[in-house]
């Protein structure tokens, strides 16, 4: 989704939007159900109400559905009216995820991103009284004048809310990416123990405070979907977070989404025109693609595994993907032994094992196991920092 004013440019997106939706209904086979739909980015409730109601009426028209999807939302608390909610729960969305990144005045000054407690607690109050099933908060640690103090209030706050799920991201500073980052300054910041700091803080509140700690940044409350999966080993992890529907196929749409069906990731047009031009032409707005090889999905596997169950059995992997697991990871494995050693991780024959404090740098370990992550050599860094 796009931020305007402008609604005539509103309408002409959704109208090359129910192109997209057309040319990628023709490619699935129409006996599949959607089990998952998710509106992203924060700014589907910048769109009016019967914007809502006629995209979310198109999809349903296109695709059948699970009665027992998951519909999910994201919206933005400050411009958020009881219509658009009420709109979208009518529509079948029956999930939110609320951004909220911290309640802090001086943090939100510094990203230009100012709303009050009040503003949350009125959305909580319509979301019940409209009926959605559950609340996802979306916070951020590692934000601009942050410290472990000011932060444990922002979790104080939000714990009151009683929300269903809570993630609480790491703050990702690449300005050479994202450009309205420049204003931000690096010295106010906090630095990388600080940051390990507030992520401690973070999961040792939480979790005293009636929440489990399903691993990346994110808590659910015990009875919730994602903590059962997480005891039971069913938990899975895609590039949009975790969930507990393995196996199923994405397909983004719209500009620059990102799909994943298969073996194949795909990307749309990043820029309206090109996105525009390609289904003016008939064609899926396709600019970038990638199979997965025979290594990929190896790694795939066990990275996936590592951060949902925070264990490997080493064997099973062997067995499965016939390799010799300590020959073909040798590397890896070379890699993971300054963890064993800092005393984060366990290596016992045929398993590898995250202890309590290694959670906190569960990405940092999982890397050990990525082919791609090679320092770059010139101009700044692609990925942010981890901690």
């Amino acid at each position: 989704m796009l931020v305007t004013r402008d609604q005539s440019r509103v309408k002409e997106y959704l109208r090359y939007l129910k192109k997209e939706i057309d040319l990628v209904a023709e490619t699935v086979n129409p006996n599949r159900m959607v089990t998952q739909l998710h509106w992203g980015g924060g700014t589907p409730t910048h769109l009016l109400p019967d914007d809502i109601r006629d995209i979310a009426a198109y999809i349903r028209s296109k695709f059948r559905f699970d009665p027992d999807a998951e519909v999910s939302v994201e919206v933005d608390p400050r411009e958020l009216t009881q219509q658009h909610l009420g709109t979208l729960r009518h529509a079948g969305f029956n999930r939110i995820s609320l951004g909220l990144q911290d309640f802090n005045e001086k943090v939100q000054k510094a990203v230009n991103r100012l709303q009050t407690k009040e503003m949350a607690l009125q959305v909580f109050k319509w979301v019940e009284a409209l009926g959605f099933e559950s609340v996802n908060v979306d916070l951020i640690y590692g934000l601009p004048f942050q410290s472990v103090a000011t932060f444990e209030e922002t979790l104080r706050e939000t714990v009151r809310l009683a929300p269903e799920r809570i993630a609480v991201f790491n703050y990702a500073h690449v300005p050479w990416l994202k450009p309205h980052q420049r204003m931000i300054l690096e010295e106010d910041l906090p630095g990388p123990d600080e940051k390990l700091a507030l992520l401690k803080m973070t999961i040792e509140f939480l979790t005293a405070h009636g929440y489990e700690y399903i691993g990346m940044d994110h808590f659910a409350r015990p009875d919730d979907e994602l903590a059962v999966a997480r005891r039971e080993k069913t938990l899975y992890r895609n590039f949009q977070g975790y969930s507990t529907h393995a196996g199923a196929d994405l397909y983004g749409l719209g500009v620059s989404a990102i799909g994943h069906f298969g073996s194949v990731y795909a990307q749309n047009a990043k820029t309206l025109p090109e996105y525009f031009a390609a289904l003016e032409g008939g064609e899926l707005p396709t600019c970038a693609g990638y199979r997965m090889n025979a290594d990929d999905r190896i790694r795939h596997h066990v990275i996936m595994t590592l951060m949902c169950d925070l264990e490997l059995d080493t064997a099973s992997v062997s067995s499965r993907f016939d390799i010799d697991f300590d020959q073909y990871f040798k590397d890896a494995l070379s890699r993971l032994d300054e963890f064993i050693r800092d005393g984060v991780a366990e290596r016992t024959p045929g398993r590898i094992r995250i202890n309590e404090q290694g959670r906190l740098v569960i990405r940092t370990i999982a890397m050990c196991f990525d082919a791609y992550l090679d320092s770059t050599k010139n101009g700044p860094p692609i990925f942010s920092r981890t901690v």
